[in-house]
């Protein structure tokens, strides 16, 4: 059976384009008959940034209620929090004396912010030590991921293949899966949605709260009357990636024939979000009031997970002679 990771950053709770570009393409993966996931929540990783402790945990929550809302299965696959594998650091210590320190120098996570120095700590320095410890210690064959971060993946494969070539087999090299079909997905002022540009839409607010975010969706300026160009608008190109073909083209013809505002669109595209992600809202929201269910979920698959990573930790600590 194939194993696929996926690893997600515990930032916040994950919005529109997190949902679209990255969950659920991965749960209807994970549902294919011969792939195993494994899907973890990446803490630790989240420690280079967050220093709140209640933060970071409110994020893990949040993470997870989002991913078990939309449906991963929790039973045939993996899901944990890398926080509670401690194999993973002691497998992190033992690839780092095999690791060069240009291999370190040369990470994006680490030039790009190299020329401030004073703002790097260590942990980001070895970041890619972690992530491939992440990987490998659970043999993982493919590992979707966006172009960024494929030279992650490049620095496991040669930290494991330096260890299978010094010790005998020991390591799945891992392969990165780019999807070149994965959409962008545009936040409310045109780029790219994200976190870092303050630009998303989360789907999990009160709907107070959400349609007043969905109000600040950027726009061109013109008037109600006037015939609107729906192939540039922020806005239709949100709903066409939630609505069925029939609504699409109906809102299509509205731009294109005027007397139709921008302000209808947004409403359209509120109720949509609403009526579409209805059962999902409502899981997410009593999963986040019912923590200890997320635990109970947690803590299965934590323990299904530590099982994995111990067989491989044993096989390197046989081989190392510890």
């Amino acid at each position: 059976m194939k194993r696929v990771l996926t690893g997600i950053q515990s930032t916040g709770v994950p919005h529109l384009g997190n949902i679209l570009g990255a969950i659920v393409p991965a749960i209807e993966l994970s549902r294919k008959e011969d792939t195993e996931s494994f899907i973890f929540i990446a803490d630790f990783h989240s420690l280079t940034t967050i220093k709140d402790a209640e933060t970071r945990k409110k994020n893990v929550y949040s993470v997870a209620a989002a991913w078990i809302a939309f449906g991963f299965d929790t039973n045939k696959n993996f899901f944990y929090r890398q926080s509670k594998i401690p194999q993973v650091t002691e497998l992190t210590w033992y690839l780092s004396c095999f690791t060069p320190f240009p291999m370190l120098a040369n990470a994006h996570s680490f030039k790009d912010k190299s020329n401030r120095l004073s703002d790097v700590n260590a942990g980001l320095f070895v970041y890619p030590i972690l992530m491939a410890a992440d990987i490998i210690m659970y043999q993982a064959n493919e590992v979707p991921v966006g172009k960024d971060q494929v030279q992650h993946i490049e620095i496991a494969r040669d930290i494991a293949q330096h260890f299978n070539n010094s010790y005998g087999e020991t390591f799945v090299l891992p392969k990165a899966v780019v999807d070149e079909t994965v959409m962008i997905i545009p936040g409310i002022d045109g780029q790219k949605m994200s976190k870092s540009y303050n630009n998303f839409i989360d789907i999990f607010l009160p709907e107070k709260e959400l349609e007043k975010q969905i109000k600040f969706i950027v726009t061109d300026s013109k008037e109600l009357e006037e015939s609107k160009n729906p192939d540039t608008c922020n806005v239709f190109k949100l709903f066409s990636l939630i609505a069925d073909n029939s609504a699409i083209n109906t809102m299509r013809e509205k731009y294109i024939a005027g007397g139709y505002g921008y302000g209808h669109a947004k409403k359209e595209l509120f109720n949509i979000i609403l009526k579409k992600y209805k059962v999902q809202r409502e899981k997410y929201n009593y999963f986040m009031q019912n923590t200890n269910e997320l635990e109970a979920l947690l803590r299965v698959g934590e323990n299904k997970a530590a099982k994995v990573a111990q067989i491989t930790l044993e096989d390197v600590r046989l081989k190392l002679g510890f």
